[in-house]
């Protein structure tokens, strides 16, 4: 039998949910629901309210209750419809997915490498730039602070003015604790637990910032605990005291032992050495926040895994030290 183009046009759904489905959030049953369905689509349809639950609009981060009435708005599925997206639109879709933590006070993501938080330097955008798109509804979403573009992990993000100033202060009085993992060149010494080296930032003609340890340079104070030895190579925690640019990569540097894969301030013959790890990006990575909830005072502590190219880098690393 043939369909006419009418039978063909997408219809809205209901579904009654199960205890199957029970304490899932609505974005992610929709994201598995809608097969095909653009994320991007997704959350917008979410946010201007044409996904109703027992008849009301929900928020992303609602989580289904056995014997909800779910409506879904007429939308189309197309197995394509996201391999057909540019790559930059793929990686603004991708930060929904990206999203460790939300609440009405803030959203936590675990950033990915590659893409910057704000535009700037001949970007045109950024995370919070694409978080603002993704949420035209949002009267509020600033950076609580930064990380370097090819730096992955934890990334804050404030939702009102009140969390913004809540947190910035926590970050003036260095209460809230921010870890990173690196990989750094060569068997990092155990005796070297603090780096205060001052330092020195310069604006290019390009754009770019070179930082360097000067004593023209702001006081600077890294923490730095060793994780793993591979012997030509060590696996380090690196928590920073103060919070300025490039802070972690030039101290690495500063003591001889900088970070695999750092295009400015690392070491080529190092990073030759981890070519059959299949790592092609800078390892450092933002793992863990500890901060007072702005809203709640609870003390939140949260954390983000490493991505696959990272942790398959360690794999071999480890394999290869049993050898």
């Amino acid at each position: 039998m043939k369909c006419s183009d009418s039978d063909l046009q997408p219809q809205v759904q209901f579904v009654a949910i199960t205890r199957e489905n029970e304490g899932q959030r609505i974005d992610n049953f929709l994201v598995t629901y809608l097969k095909g369905v653009p994320k991007s689509m997704i959350y917008r349809i979410l946010r201007k309210g044409e996904v109703r639950v027992n008849k009301k609009r929900i928020k992303p981060e609602y989580k289904l209750k056995a014997q909800d009435q779910l409506r879904i708005p007429p939308v189309r599925v197309s197995e394509k419809a996201e391999t057909n997206l540019s790559p930059k639109l793929q990686k603004v879709a991708n930060l929904e997915k990206a999203i460790i933590y939300e609440d009405d006070e803030l959203l936590v993501i675990n950033k990915p490498s590659g893409i910057a938080v704000h535009g700037g330097s001949g970007l045109s955008f950024g995370v919070i730039e694409a978080f603002r798109t993704l949420r035209p509804q949002a009267k509020f979403l600033e950076l609580v602070h930064r990380i370097d573009r090819d730096t992955s992990g934890i990334l804050i993000i404030a939702k009102k003015r009140s969390a913004l100033k809540s947190l910035h202060e926590q970050l003036r009085l260095k209460q809230m604790q921010k870890d990173y993992l690196a990989l750094t060149k060569g068997d990092w010494p155990s005796k070297c637990k603090v780096v205060q080296a001052p330092l020195f930032k310069n604006h290019l003609k390009s754009g770019e910032r070179v930082v360097k340890v000067s004593q023209e340079g702001k006081p600077s104070e890294t923490r730095f605990k060793v994780e793993e030895r591979f012997g030509f190579a060590t696996l380090i925690k690196a928590s920073p005291v103060t919070g300025r640019t490039h802070q972690i990569r030039v101290h690495t540097q500063y003591t001889d032992h900088p970070i695999a894969f750092d295009d400015r301030y690392g070491d080529k013959v190092f990073d030759e050495q981890l070519l059959d790890t299949g790592l092609n990006r800078l390892f450092l990575h933002a793992s863990h926040v500890q901060f007072v909830h702005p809203k709640t005072s609870q003390v939140m502590q949260l954390t983000a895994p490493l991505d696959s190219t990272l942790e398959h880098c360690l794999v071999v690393l480890r394999a290869n030290k049993l050898k």
